[in-house]
């Protein structure tokens, strides 16, 4: 059964980084596409970044542009998130997910459904 296991989260002040990584385990890694989302108490499921696998495509969410960066490890099956000049509004629990990479449109990408595979969640606090 494919794994997903998040780390990183935890509470940072208003400005400062953190680095979200995601091991996956028990799926051919440089398959995937590999995605971040976000979820804050009372919302529904956000869109982050996403990162294919054959070109290393990436796609952001508007509200994280210019301030959150998506890179993958292939060799290392790992999908990282790094978290500058982080806001309050940021605060979440942050989920990796993995689809097999697929010739989606950009708005598959943008979509929780369109993934099969989520890890549990770690939660990133933002403090102003």
């Amino acid at each position: 059964q494919v794994q997903l296991v998040e780390s990183g989260g935890g509470l940072v002040q208003a400005g400062g980084s953190l680095r979200l990584s995601c091991v996956a385990s028990k799926l051919t890694f440089s398959g995937y596409v590999m995605g971040w989302f976000r979820q804050a108490p009372g919302k529904e499921r956000e869109f982050v970044a996403a990162i294919t696998w054959r070109r290393g495509t990436t796609y952001y969410a508007d509200s994280v542009k210019g301030r959150f960066t998506i890179s993958r490890d292939n060799a290392k099956n790992t999908v990282y998130l790094q978290m500058n000049s982080l806001k309050p509004e940021d605060t979440a629990v942050y989920y990796c997910a993995a689809n097999p990479d697929r010739p989606w449109t950009r708005s598959n990408y943008y979509t929780p459904g369109s993934y099969d595979y989520w890890g549990q969640g770690t939660q990133v606090t933002v403090s102003s």
